[in-house]
């Protein structure tokens, strides 16, 4: 099968769309973001990574804390807004059911499935962006959020993005159990 070669501006798939959190000039503000991975297991590090004018940066430098949120499909027209305009202009203080955890100045969206508060770990300043590495602090669920007191995806809901052609997407079905699928291939 002969491949055909694609921008190099490729991007993961899927993304995870969440909203990212901050207090900037003492009200919460909020960004939908789908540049986000977990990157680092001890100590329990993710990373975001945003681009260097959102307002939401500002409450990070400031305070050297932010949230990450997980919305359910349910919040996909309140996370697409969040995307659409910027915190200078507009106030995003007032949109979700606000909750602060051990971090004061990160805060979190009681409707979204998942909520995670971090300490800025690192800075990694790229070109066009920068990267947050945050060690988690906190986290947080529901319990009709967990099966066997863990988060499970198809309760959740969460959804992702596909880029360049900019579409969201509900999460499908299970394929197999990771590090368990592919055993019948081992000597």
């Amino acid at each position: 099968m002969e491949k055909t070669p694609i921008d190099s501006n490729a991007f993961v798939y899927p993304m995870p769309m969440v909203l990212v959190g901050a207090m900037v000039a003492g009200k919460a503000n909020f960004m939908a973001v789908a540049w986000v991975t977990r990157v680092c297991m001890k100590p329990p590090l993710l990373v975001v990574a945003l681009g260097g004018r959102h307002h939401t940066n500002k409450g990070i430098e400031e305070n050297d804390v932010f949230s990450v949120n997980i919305p359910s499909t349910a919040l996909i027209t309140k996370t697409d807004y969040c995307g659409l305009v910027s915190g200078g202009k507009t106030d995003k203080s007032q949109m979700f059911d606000i909750f602060y955890g051990e971090l004061e100045k990160a805060p979190l969206i009681s409707e979204c499935p998942v909520c995670i508060a971090c300490k800025v770990y690192e800075k990694v300043q790229l070109p066009a962006d920068t990267l947050y590495i945050g060690e988690i602090i906190d986290a947080y669920s529901e319990e009709r959020y967990l099966t066997d007191g863990k988060p499970d995806i198809r309760k959740i809901d969460p959804f992702t993005l596909s880029m360049p052609d900019n579409n969201y997407w509900k999460v499908g079905e299970n394929v197999g159990k990771a590090w368990s699928v592919g055993k019948n291939l081992k000597g």
